[in-house]
């Protein structure tokens, strides 16, 4: 019999792709005001389907959340997230990032997504490979 598509492992496909698009843009050297956008842009999308990403896992290991908030601490409490202050910062000011017009606010982006939250992705991304291989 065929092992069923967990929902989880789904959206992982997409995560995926986010988050390879999102690396690639974190590793520019020096960004034009454009490819700081693109860099918030990514943030945004990888983010977002991280957290969905983590729902569903939860879901599937018989936790149900609703929101991202309590998405993210059930995954912290889980150790599924091990920065889980970053991920909460990550939901508080992914509105206020997305300012990118304002070159301050815009550089101020630039430095907080690849010092903070691109590590904090990536440790979620890199423990849900490693659990889709399973």
């Amino acid at each position: 019999m065929a092992k069923k598509d967990v929902r989880w492992k789904q959206r992982f496909r997409n995560f995926e792709k986010a988050f390879i698009y999102f690396e690639r843009a974190v590793e520019i050297e020096k960004y034009s005001d454009l490819e700081a956008s693109g860099l918030v842009q990514a943030f945004e999308f990888t983010f977002e389907l991280g957290w969905k990403t983590l729902k569903d896992y939860l879901y599937e290991m018989g936790t149900v959340t609703n929101f991202a908030r309590d998405t993210i601490k059930e995954s912290f409490k889980g150790k599924l997230i091990e920065d889980g202050h970053a991920w909460i910062e990550m939901l508080e000011n992914r509105n206020e990032l997305s300012h990118t017009y304002n070159n301050k606010t815009a550089k101020k982006a630039v430095k907080i997504i690849r010092k903070k939250y691109y590590p904090a992705i990536r440790q979620v991304y890199q423990f849900l490979k490693t659990e889709k291989k399973k």
